[in-house]
């Protein structure tokens, strides 16, 4: 049966964080597709960070900041995602993309 993975993310301020926990379960879908699982798809949870009626603005969950004055500014980890989701490779996940680009 094929697998979507929808909605896999972690509320944290830390987005250093943000970029190991992609790597831990993006690893482990990569390695579950090695083993022959039909893996159709991969959703972050949430692209942007969002509005919880019951914290607020807090925790913070997504790739894109949003500010007080509802600014987006991308994170880190969405520019890393990003990497990932062009080049098919988790190694890119922690390059910088002058080193993408070569």
């Amino acid at each position: 049966m094929p697998l979507y993975v929808t909605e896999n993310g972690i509320a944290t301020t830390d987005d250093t964080e943000r970029l190991d926990y992609l790597h831990t379960h993006l690893a482990a879908l990569a390695r579950a597709v090695a083993e022959g699982v039909d893996v159709r798809g991969y959703l972050h949870w949430s692209a942007f960070d969002n509005f919880e009626w019951s914290e607020g603005y807090r925790p913070r969950f997504g790739l894109v900041a949003v500010g007080d004055d509802f600014t987006r500014t991308p994170k880190p980890s969405a520019y890393a995602f990003a990497r990932v989701a062009r080049t098919g490779r988790l190694g890119a996940l922690h390059e910088t993309s002058e080193q993408t680009s070569r």
